[in-house]
């Protein structure tokens, strides 16, 4: 991730996040450690635990981070972003349980081959 631009706006930095999470596996790992750390933060506000409410980003961030070092083999993109990437989380979440993420991956795919494209020739895309 070193390489890789700041991104700018959340919309420029979403087909690099999606591209950070190509793996079913870590995608899965995202979603569970999401939607744990949810159910531990609600359920910790609702009966007043401040240890479920302090666990949950223990848990969400637990399986998202072994999915990225032992399943995708990269680093999360949280330690540079970490405002867009939790929402990035959510939106991938989303995405998952609606079955869109196989599309979005596909898409944002797309968009990153072509900016390194850009990169690697920036002459041919000049506008004349």
């Amino acid at each position: 991730m070193s390489d890789a631009p700041r991104y700018q706006s959340f919309e420029d930095f979403w087909p690099f996040y999606v591209t950070e999470h190509r793996h079913p596996l870590n995608r899965a790992l995202h979603f569970v450690g999401s939607t744990t750390a949810a159910a531990c933060a609600l359920t910790g506000v609702v009966t007043l635990n401040p240890l479920l409410v302090a666990a949950a980003p223990v848990v969400g961030y637990g399986a998202a981070w072994i999915g990225h070092f032992f399943v995708e083999k990269n680093k999360p993109a949280s330690f540079k972003y970490p405002l867009w990437s939790f929402r990035a989380d959510w939106v991938m979440w989303s995405k998952i349980i609606r079955r869109q993420m196989a599309a979005e991956l596909e898409r944002a795919e797309e968009i990153m081959a072509a900016r390194e494209e850009r990169a690697a020739h920036p002459g041919l895309h000049a506008v004349a």
